[in-house]
């Protein structure tokens, strides 16, 4: 199978860069993938998870909080507005991000930006899932 060139790029630099023959995306409309020869595309993506899978077979997941992605000549360049690899989220870090969210929507102060921690209890949420999810599946 042929390969195309994948980038994730986040504000503190490049965070993926290689081979790949196909990249599952958290699309703002739904998830869906790219693979090699895709039609050139823009679009933007939603809190989720990215699936890499290189072309020498291996895969690589992210944990992403947004973003846009751009498929041209057979290149993509994902820009997300934060990333990590899925094996790296700090859990503890994120399960404290939830709780904070959590106490902030509960809040009765008028000064708490309810959309903003609304937001954070979305990613908290989603690094949370799916770093349970690939400890179950690595057990």
């Amino acid at each position: 199978m042929t390969s195309f060139r994948a980038q994730i790029l986040t504000p503190e630099g490049s965070l993926f860069d290689d081979d790949v023959t196909g990249v599952k995306l958290p699309g703002t409309m739904g998830s869906f993938e790219v693979k090699t020869h895709h039609a050139n595309i823009m679009s933007t993506l939603e809190v989720g998870e990215v699936v890499v899978r290189k072309a020498t077979g291996d895969e690589q997941r992210f944990a992403i909080t947004g973003g846009f992605v751009e498929v041209v000549d057979n290149t993509l360049n994902l820009l997300a507005e934060a990333a990590e690899p899925i094996k790296e989220i700090d859990i503890e870090r994120a399960k404290e991000a939830k709780k904070r969210a959590l106490e902030r929507l509960e809040s009765d102060d008028d000064h708490i930006d309810k959309n903003r921690a609304q937001k954070a209890l979305e990613r908290a949420r989603n690094r949370i899932k799916l770093f349970s999810d690939v400890t179950v599946s690595t057990q």
